[in-house]
């Protein structure tokens, strides 16, 4: 398959069953929305050593959020659902607490199966830091919240998150010629993605240059850099997955709530990528299809 010239491989990539919380914070206006978002989802680009895979999904306008302000959609996801109460209380309580003009409530809308969400309380357990002086929020709001006192005024939150299931992992490559176009056809896919719903790219700027694969030859390392796709490496290996001009490989990594979503990400970033002049190839990143549950074919996906 070809699209605008460039190859897509036939092949998969495969990715694997997380938990994730969406949680939408607002401000008194986008600056304080864009650093607190920010701030919250910093250090959360992979779970080999991140608490959490974090990042932003999308804007809200103020006609759509409880307090009618400015807000933003932040999701967080890992794989083992007993520490999404400790990494939500941790960011929300360290990152969105403590930054200037915002509250915080639950956002989850969709998962990939509703029969296993559940709740971890957040507001329910910031509250003990108004230490006897927080209030609940009576008839405001269509569910339960909190005002705790702090030195700017109060700080509102919803007492109870939603916790679902999704998917961490699916994923694309970029292969091209040079880093300037790579990195530009990169930059074109996380751009046409930025207005789709629940789904993250945890990575910076959306972007993975360190690609990893499974193990080590050091006992102490789970993770090390996936040399088959370095084209430092071409000519010094027997395994190299490149091939004569593939000088440049971005990786795009996306989590999501449902299929459905990851796989909408990935044809649209896909379809903006191909667009940029120097594009060699597209493939994706997978295991052989020993370790994922969720295997998408890039033909499947873009037919």
């Amino acid at each position: 398959m070809e699209i605008n010239g460039v190859e897509i491989e036939d092949t998969f990539c495969e990715a694997f069953g997380s938990v994730f919380s969406r949680i939408l914070v607002t401000a008194k206006n986008e600056k304080w929305v864009k650093t607190a978002a920010q701030i919250t989802t910093g250090y959360g680009t992979s779970t080999i050593h991140c608490d959490a895979e974090a990042g932003i999904d999308i804007f809200i306008p103020p006609d759509q959020t409880p307090d009618n302000r400015p807000g933003v959609m932040l999701m967080f996801f890992k794989n083992k659902k007993e520490e999404m109460s400790r990494v939500v209380m941790n960011r929300i309580g360290q990152c969105v607490f403590t930054c200037p003009t915002t509250a915080c409530f639950d956002a989850l809308n969709v998962s990939l199966d509703p029969t296993k969400e559940f709740e971890i309380k957040l507001g329910a357990n910031l509250k003990f830091f108004g230490d006897g002086f927080q209030e609940k929020i009576e008839e405001k709001f269509p569910f339960e919240a909190w005002k705790i006192p702090v030195m700017e005024g109060e700080f509102i939150v919803q007492s109870i998150a939603k916790v679902g299931k999704g998917i961490a992992g699916g994923n694309f490559l970029i292969i091209g010629k040079d880093q300037d176009s790579s990195l530009e056809a990169a930059e074109k896919a996380i751009d046409a993605v930025k207005d789709v719903h629940n789904v993250i790219t945890p990575f910076p700027g959306g972007i993975v240059r360190s690609g990893s694969k499974v193990g080590s030859k050091y006992s102490f390392l789970n993770a090390s850099t996936n040399e088959p796709l370095c084209p430092s490496l071409r000519e010094k290996i027997e395994n190299s997955q490149l091939r004569e001009g593939d000088n440049c490989v971005y990786e795009i990594i996306f989590d999501g709530a449902t299929e459905e979503v990851i796989k909408k990400a990935m044809k649209l970033g896909i379809e903006a990528a191909v667009k940029v002049p120097g594009i060699n190839r597209i493939s994706a990143g997978n295991y052989g299809g020993n370790l994922g549950k969720f295997q998408y074919k890039l033909h499947e996906i873009l037919s």
